[in-house]
């Protein structure tokens, strides 16, 4: 199999922004939503994944965070997924299968968020910084 190919996609830069560390307020400021969505540690640990963003009328989970770009992944219910779900240990077990998944390392992996569980889907796009987007008036 050979490495799953990944749709390049650029967004407002500001959704990329990774904040500074305020100590008082124990938090990012000025970071955008897709870093803040960053979950890949508390997927490998089992934990429920951060807030996800919203894009192209879905949730997305961030999983990767580089100076380039950022990967995300779709974020379905368990019902609206097609095919099997597994875990982040099941996933594992196989390491070179699973990251030569055509549709990406974290496809199908069950997640929990706001109390339920769910499942993300691939393949992955990269998300870089683009044109700046414009508020409309109305």
């Amino acid at each position: 199999m050979s490495a799953p190919s990944r749709q390049i996609i650029a967004i407002d830069p500001a959704r990329l922004a990774r904040g500074e560390w305020c100590h008082r307020a124990e938090t990012q400021l000025g970071e955008g939503d897709v870093p803040a969505s960053y979950s890949a540690d508390r997927i490998g640990m089992g934990q429920p994944i951060r807030k996800p963003f919203r894009w192209q009328g879905g949730l997305w989970v961030c999983v990767s965070i580089c100076r380039d770009g950022s990967e995300a992944y779709r974020l379905l219910h368990l019902q609206a997924f097609d095919g099997p779900p597994t875990s982040y240990g099941e996933k594992c077990r196989d390491g070179d299968a699973a990251r030569a998944d055509l549709n990406g390392f974290y496809h199908g992996m069950r997640v929990r968020h706001a109390g339920a569980e769910m499942v993300l889907c691939g393949p992955p796009v990269i998300l870089v910084p683009g044109e700046v987007e414009q508020m409309g008036l109305f």
